[in-house]
């Protein structure tokens, strides 16, 4: 996926997102506010995206959108239970219909045998009770671990809460 994919694939999010009239929020920490810049590029996007949080270390993840200290200390950032934490926080924080989390390990360095680098959690849900949570294992540097990541939170973003 080129940033190019990544601009058309936000578009089309926000097409879907301004259709229902719904808002979406992100909660991310390996791609640093990459899929808020993806959505507001987009013109018209104050329409159905308000604010989003970049959470890159546990205490803004616990200090922003509520992540139990405990959740990190037991499982670690880049895990199932924290974006699924992530995900319901900033949910809640932004007030918003939809939310896509996203923690994971870019590289170079940070890697271990259990989750080595390109390992990228992601959580989504919404305001419906509905979640899901996905563990991806991406190739390439740093920038094409977090490039794939934003492609990947979208497009999941798209596929399973606003094509139903």
């Amino acid at each position: 996926m080129t940033e190019s994919d990544i601009t058309q694939l936000s578009a089309v999010v926000g097409e879907k997102l301004r259709a229902r009239g719904a808002w979406v929020t992100c909660a991310e920490s390996c791609t640093g506010g990459w899929v808020a810049k993806a959505l507001t590029d987009i013109a018209g996007s104050s329409a159905w995206f308000d604010r989003g949080f970049v959470t890159y270390s546990n205490r803004a993840k616990h200090d922003l959108i509520g992540v139990r200290e405990e959740t990190l200390s037991r499982h670690g950032a880049v895990s199932e239970p924290v974006v699924t934490e992530m995900a319901s926080g900033a949910l809640r924080a932004a007030r918003a219909d939809f939310a896509v989390a996203i923690s994971g390990i870019a590289g170079p360095d940070g890697g271990t045998a259990e989750k080595p680098v390109g390992t990228v959690w992601f959580g989504l849900c919404d305001g419906q009770g509905r979640a899901l949570n996905v563990r991806r294992q991406f190739t390439g540097d740093r920038n094409a671990v977090r490039l794939q990541a934003v492609g990947f939170a979208l497009q999941t973003l798209l596929d399973e809460f606003l094509q139903k």
